[in-house]
Formats: structure tokens, C-alpha cells, sequence
């Protein structure tokens, strides 16, 4: 379900800065003959479109935003930029690199260390959970340069005063959509007050959340900001029509979803009523749906709302009024049970399934259920849009694969949260380095008061909460129960 993506890039700042084309070589740098010569042996004969759209600005001292997906090169982007900044003769901690989780960090050392050959005894630590503490502190004890680690283990040794970060020049957040995701906007706010005010920020994220903004204005000193278009394509929501009898609209909806298979639907009735109804009927089937509307109280809302953004949940089903303000990545299909009341709350539907999800890629379905009697509204949306609607049959709805697809993800609920100061980098730990399953199998962690909320791969759910329930977050049994979508 994903439309096709440009294949340009520009980068936008205060300064209107533009981005240099991509390809160019590396000599066209102020970097150093030894660093040259080592990028030459490890076959970086061009750099990718982030290298050169970022390492002008970087190496010129600027903070940085950048949106890049993983596997486009952005490790080097900071990474030389790091190494300029780095003096080998001054055995202290000069750069930080936060990752989300532990993979990724061990793949940023290892390519940190290639890039560092250039210079001789650069020392390189990973600091992660899933490992013994013990040989960390051995190691900060003897010095290292640069060190890469997340957010929970590099609050630990900041706790206990292991790490130490006065001598910090360049810090890097990496992947930081997805540590926002994972809820770690406060361990990196506590982390980055401790760093020294005067040094760069280099921020690498696939998307641009709301959250980013709020690092941005906190942590960055008047950043420039790259952005590829090849990978974020302006929306192109594809809109669909289907002729209904009132009789066969619920059951149209499972067509349609069946049909096109989306993972994450987001599904608008007119009315509460119609809301539960379709709710019961698709459960009946199969699917994980839930319902928003005006008479849940806060707490049903609250989690409704966590399983449907951690994609615990296929299909939310809901009223207008209760979806407003909702922010959803990743959300591949609208679908209006009913036609929308008036143009502009049909336009403010649709619109969210233009969004782009968490890998830059839109997913942009729009389907639309209409009987006889709501022709006059379409007829009014259509003259509105300046657009002839697409009409399709009901008929050409045939079911692909077998059975309801189902949610990626299922959602842990532990009793306890910021109450209790609980942090999510406590629950990655214990899913991660005491109960062994592996970070990518972790998904978004939401801390309430009273509650926290884990999401994890649907495979490994009923195993995690076994572990879990018998396990310990920081220190203490916990309650866990494994909510039903």
C-alpha cells in the first residue's frame, strides 16, 4: 500500500540552507589525508545523499537535524564528524552517540571504529544493557574517547558517576524518533543536562514527530535541518468509493479490510451506536478492533489509544469528536463507515492516512462506504476537492491470505509507573538484558502515573509475560496482564 517515492533531496534551515548533490567524493572535504586515505580502503568512493547533504553543515560546527533511514549512510555522516572534532591526545570522553537499542549501538561502534583507523589508539566503548556491568566500569575506569550506549545504561553510569562527561564536544541522538517511541524523551533530557552547553548536536531521525521539535528547541543551538525527498514523498492519499445498502455497510468494512490487508486501519462512524456495532461485528470475525467514542472514561481512552499507536491493535473504530487531536504514524488506510457530516471533517479524515509512517513511506488509502441516501454529501466533497470520485464494487472485494491479518504487536501491562519512577529504560532492561529477548522485539513503552505499557512482537507475548510476571523491573516483582485487543 505504498505509493512511489521521489528521488531528490534538499535541506531546509533558518538560513534556507541548500544540499549538495548527491555523489560528490569525499576529498571535496575538510577532512584530514590520513582520514581520506582510510576512507579510500574501506571503499567509500562517493558519499550518499545524507553524507553530502549533512557533513558540509556538520563539520562547519553547525547542530543538525537529519532525516535518514537506516542504511543510508548516516553512521558516517556524524561519525566523521565526531572523529574531526576528537582530540586523540585527550583521554577523556569527547563524543556520545545515544542509540535506542542494544543492536544498534554495536553497529554504530563497529563502524565508528572502522572510520577511526585514520588515527591511532582512539578508544571506542558500548555501553548497553544485556550486559554485566562489571567490565563497563572496568573499562571507563581505564578512558575511552567516544562512547556509544542507551539511554537506560548511560543514566545508570551517570548515576553512579562512572561516566563522566566534561569534556564532551559532540553529542549524537541516533534513530531518535524510535527512542521517542520507546519513551525515552526524559532519559535524554536528563542526559543531555549533564553534557557541557557549549557543543554540538547532531540528531538523526526516519521521521519528524512532534518530539523532535521539543529536542530541538530544548538541546540544539539554532540547527539546520536536512531532509531527503527521496525518501519522504508528499502524500498522495488515493481515494475510493463504494456503493452501499445500510444493511451491508458493517459487513462491507470487513470486505474492504480483507481485501486490501492494511495493518493499521483507522475507521470513522457518525455515531456511537454505529461505533460498537462495528466493533462486535469485527471482533466476531477476527479482528483486533477497538472503539473511541464520548463514552469511554479517560482510562479506557488512555489505553485504546496506546494499543492502537504501538500497533497492538488493526482497526480503531471512532467518532469524530473523540479522534480529534489523535497523531498516528504509520496508519495505511481511513475508512468512512459513514460519509463525513460536512467537507471539511471528511477532508480532516482522509487527511491522517496521508501522514508518513515510521519507515518515510505514506501508505494513503482512503475508502469511503456511501448509500443513496448520502449521495448529496459526496456530491458536495467532490465539488469541494475539484475531483470526480472513484467508484468501485462491493463485488470486487475477495479476501486475500487466510484469515484477518493481525496486529505485528501486543501490548504488556504493568501495574506501576511514574509513581512508582518507573522509566522505560527500566522495562527495555528487564525484557532485554534479565529476561534475554532481543531489543528489536521490543516496541513502543508509554509510562503513566500508575500505569506502564509495553509493546511487544505478538510472537513472543505470551512468553514475555510469563518471564515478566515471574522477573522484576528495577528491583521489584511486578503485576503484568496482556491486554486483549
Amino acid at each position: 500500500m505504498n505509493a512511489p517515492t521521489d528521488t531528490g533531496s534538499t535541506a531546509t534551515s533558518p538560513a534556507a540552507t541548500a544540499a549538495p548533490a548527491a555523489g560528490p567524493s569525499f576529498d571535496s572535504l575538510p577532512l584530514s589525508p590520513a582520514m581520506l586515505a582510510n576512507l579510500a580502503r574501506l571503499g567509500y568512493h562517493g558519499m550518499t545523499p545524507i553524507q553530502a547533504a549533512s557533513l558540509p553543515l556538520a563539520l562547519a560546527g553547525h547542530d543538525l537535524i537529519a532525516q535518514a533511514k537506516t542504511g543510508s549512510g548516516k553512521t558516517a555522516a556524524f561519525a566523521l564528524a565526531l572523529l574531526t572534532n576528537l582530540n586523540p591526545r585527550r583521554f577523556a570522553v569527547q563524543s556520545l552517540v545515544i542509540c535506542p537499542t542494544r543492536e544498534l549501538a554495536e553497529q554504530v561502534t563497529l563502524e565508528v571504529r572502522r572510520l577511526a583507523r585514520a588515527e591511532d589508539h582512539i578508544k571506542v566503548l558500548t555501553l548497553c544493557g544485556g550486559s554485566t556491568m562489571r567490565p563497563q566500569l572496568a573499562s571507563l575506569e581505564h578512558g575511552a574517547h567516544i562512547v556509544v550506549g542507551t539511554p537506560g545504561r548511560l543514566m545508570d553510569h551517570l548515576e553512579r558517576g562512572s561516566l563522566q562527561l566534561d569534556a564532551l564536544n559532540t553529542l549524537v541522538l541516533d534513530e531518535a524518533d524510535r527512542m521517542l517511541d520507546m519513551g525515552f524523551f526524559d532519559d535524554i533530557a536528563t542526559i543531555a543536562k549533564q553534557c557541557p552547553k557549549p557543543r554540538q548536536t547532531l540528531l538523526f531521525s526516519a521521521t519528524y514527530p512532534e518530539g523532535i521539535a521539543k529536542i530541538a528547541a530544548t538541546f540544539m543551538r539554532e540547527p539546520k535541518e536536512v531532509k531527503l525527498l527521496g525518501q519522504h514523498a508528499p502524500a498522495r492519499i488515493r481515494q475510493r468509493f463504494y456503493e452501499v445498502r445500510d444493511d451491508e455497510r458493517l459487513h462491507a468494512v470487513s470486505l474492504l479490510l480483507n481485501h486490501h490487508r492494511p495493518v493499521s486501519t483507522l475507521a470513522f462512524c457518525n455515531t456511537k451506536q454505529q461505533c460498537r456495532d462495528l466493533v462486535q461485528v469485527l471482533r466476531a470475525q477476527g479482528f483486533a478492533a477497538l472503539e473511541l467514542h464520548g463514552d469511554l472514561d479517560q482510562r479506557d481512552r488512555d489505553q485504546v489509544m496506546v494499543q492502537f499507536a504501538n500497533r497492538s491493535c488493526s482497526v480503531l473504530v471512532a467518532t469524530d469528536i473523540a479522534a480529534r487531536g489523535l497523531d498516528i504514524a504509520q496508519l495505511e488506510a481511513v475508512i468512512n463507515v459513514d460519509i463525513a457530516i460536512d467537507v471539511a471533517t471528511h477532508t480532516h479524515r482522509i487527511g491522517r492516512t496521508g501522514r508518513l509512517g515510521q519507515d518515510g513511506e505514506e501508505a494513503g488509502w482512503a475508502f469511503s462506504l456511501a448509500s443513496m441516501d448520502e449521495m448529496g454529501r459526496v456530491g458536495q466533497i467532490e465539488h469541494a476537492g475539484g475531483f470526480a470520485s472513484e467508484w468501485h464494487p462491493l463485488a470486487e472485494l475477495t479476501p486475500q491470505g487466510s484469515g484477518p491479518l493481525q496486529p505485528p504487536m501486543r501490548t504488556l501491562q504493568i501495574v506501576g509507573g511514574r509513581k512508582e519512577k518507573i522509566r522505560p529504560g527500566d522495562v527495555l532492561g528487564a525484557l532485554t538484558k534479565d529476561l534475554g529477548f532481543a531489543g528489536t522485539q521490543i516496541g513502543k513503552i508509554n509510562v503513566n502515573e500508575f500505569s506502564t505499557y509495553v509493546a511487544v512482537e505478538a510472537g513472543i507475548a505470551n512468553e514475555a509475560l510469563r518471564r515478566l510476571s515471574s522477573g522484576k523491573v528495577k528491583g521489584r516483582s511486578v503485576k503484568v496482564r496482556l491486554l486483549e485487543g
